[in-house]
């Protein structure tokens, strides 16, 4: 028995990046996971077969995270297939740096579906499927306590608001012995933050150790979270930055 044999996770943002990394710790972890993807069906094709072809339950679902109807849309199919959802982890994200004078408003509310609402949206339609000792996970960033560059205020702005809704959330729920809790990752090795990107030097300068974290460091953060051993925590916003906020 692996920690998360019989229970059911449902992923957003699951094709690529941190994202896909969380999906396969979960699989190998022993939970069937439905994950969701909007523009990268090859790669979400090949993640969900690969894992599949390893013993996996996967269930790939094509959603935007800014579309409220379509999320929920694709939490109900993942129940359906499952029959409930033990696990849910919001981890769709989208990368916007630019001066603050060069932002629309369209952007800003479009970072805001994606980060904001899309958590609050999946757990509302979760809730239904999901038994007592639950768990939902939000994907934040370490940039909601500490901005310690220019040109992040949307995406900063985005990520405090999760502070609020896993503390509110966790009060709520708490009561159906369901836990929500916050990770907030720092640099990290991905297509939207790559290690040898323009400002990946800069960013080691700001750390403690001076190297970007893996996917799988963030993910088996999650799967710790997402098992028993984490039981009693709830409504915390819990760290993986190198020490980059220290």
């Amino acid at each position: 028995m692996t920690s998360l044999s019989n229970k059911v996770a449902f992923v957003t943002g699951g094709s690529r990046g941190i994202g896909a990394a969380i999906v396969k710790r979960l699989v190998a972890d022993g939970a069937a996971v439905a994950f969701t993807y909007v523009s990268s069906a090859p790669k979400a094709d090949a993640l969900a077969a690969e894992l599949t072809q390893q013993g996996g339950q996967v269930l790939a679902i094509r959603a935007d995270s800014a579309d409220a109807v379509a999320l929920t849309a694709a939490i109900g199919q993942a129940a359906a297939a499952f029959g409930r959802l033990d696990i849910l982890v919001n981890s769709a994200g989208i990368a916007n740096g630019k001066a603050m004078e060069d932002h629309t408003l369209t952007e800003f509310r479009h970072m805001m579906a994606v980060h904001v609402e899309a958590p609050f949206v999946a757990a509302q339609a979760v809730l239904p499927h999901m038994p007592a000792g639950g768990r939902i996970i939000t994907i934040g960033s370490n940039l909601a306590e500490r901005v310690p560059g220019a040109n992040t205020t949307l995406y900063a702005t985005s990520k405090a608001a999760l502070l609020g809704l896993t503390k509110g959330l966790a009060r709520d729920l708490g009561p159906r012995r369901i836990t929500v809790n916050l990770i907030q990752p720092g640099p990290t090795d991905t297509d939207m933050n790559p290690a040898d990107g323009p400002y990946a030097d800069w960013m080691r300068n700001q750390m403690a150790i001076p190297e970007f974290g893996r996917g799988a460091d963030v993910a088996a953060f999650v799967a710790w979270v997402a098992s028993e051993e984490s039981r009693f925590v709830t409504g915390a916003a819990l760290t993986i930055d190198g020490g980059m906020s220290i």
